[in-house]
């Protein structure tokens, strides 16, 4: 088995058809296919089944893809320790981060990164916080953004407390005018994204009593603020989230404090090649910049 036939095999399965894996390769289709079907026959079992809208993996293959990806990125560790002693001129970071991440970190830390790294190539993923996790392991992922707690066997590091506030329709003001109470939620219905309704978010609403049955899911951050100005219920968001998002609404903090604990979060493998341990070199100086007093690393 050839390394090659591992990176065709990556490829069909990031593009979903030996065509579209043979122009990402710069192959033949044919080629594709012949590569698959020696990897599969000295394997001793099939790895793709073959439809007429394209492939997806069989059990089998799915269970050898991990150790193929770990193969393909501990060659990646060998050509990025060869760049970094020729100076990084080369590699790639792959990057997972959720929303909030994406609208207001990514954009100052990657102008930076590639001012100073002009010739790595950046990749963004954008999920949730259990896929950015699972990209981590199975290898498609270099470095990401979670929140704690995270129980793997993996690198991570939390970076700040992001504190959960109640957003609220511009006619709802609590009783002390300051925070809001289980009193001021009442009957209210809460409005957020069902990825959402986890961890420290669910924490906040299991403290005020709100029922499962009285919360209404929305597609992103920015929809909740909509319905929230239109009066269809609270809104519950950290603050991170609330940062670049516009809407007629008032922010309050409840009278017991929540806060979600974003963390970086490695392969112990990955996060030794040059390009990414340059890439968290720069995410944490950022945040040192940003953050000063509030960051949770040295």
């Amino acid at each position: 088995m050839t390394n090659f036939s591992y990176q065709v095999f990556s490829a069909v399965i990031q593009k979903g058809t030996f065509f579209q894996a043979a122009q990402l390769l710069n192959v033949t289709p044919s080629a594709v296919s012949h590569s698959i079907n020696q990897l599969e026959n000295e394997l001793g079992f099939p790895l793709f089944l073959r439809n007429h809208n394209g492939v997806e993996l069989t059990n089998d293959g799915k269970t050898v893809l991990p150790i193929i990806r770990r193969i393909l990125n501990t060659e990646e560790q060998l050509h990025q320790v060869a760049d970094n002693i020729k100076g990084l001129n080369d590699g790639r970071v792959r990057i997972g981060a959720f929303s909030s991440v994406c609208i207001n970190w990514l954009p100052t830390i990657l102008q930076h990164f590639k001012d100073d790294y002009p010739h790595v190539e950046v990749t963004i993923f954008q999920g949730t916080f259990n896929q950015i996790i699972a990209g981590i392991h199975d290898g498609s992922i270099d470095v990401g953004f979670s929140l704690l707690p995270i129980d793997d066997h993996l690198l991570v590091e939390p970076l700040i407390q992001d504190p959960i506030y109640c957003v609220a329709p511009s006619n709802f003001v609590p009783k002390d005018k300051k925070v809001v109470t289980k009193k001021d939620i009442g009957d209210h219905r809460f409005i957020l994204q069902q990825i959402d309704y986890d961890r420290d978010t669910k924490n906040a609403l299991d403290r005020y009593d709100v029922n499962p049955n009285s919360l209404t899911y929305s597609i992103d951050d920015q929809s909740i603020l909509s319905m929230v100005e239109s009066r269809l219920g609270l809104g519950i968001l950290p603050k991170l989230a609330l940062k670049k998002l516009s809407g007629d609404v008032h922010i309050y903090p409840f009278d017991k404090q929540f806060a979600r604990t974003i963390c970086l979060v490695a392969n112990k493998l990955q996060a030794q090649t040059p390009s990414t341990k340059q890439m968290i070199a720069a995410i944490n100086a950022f945040l040192k910049e940003t953050y000063a007093q509030q960051l949770l690393i040295d």
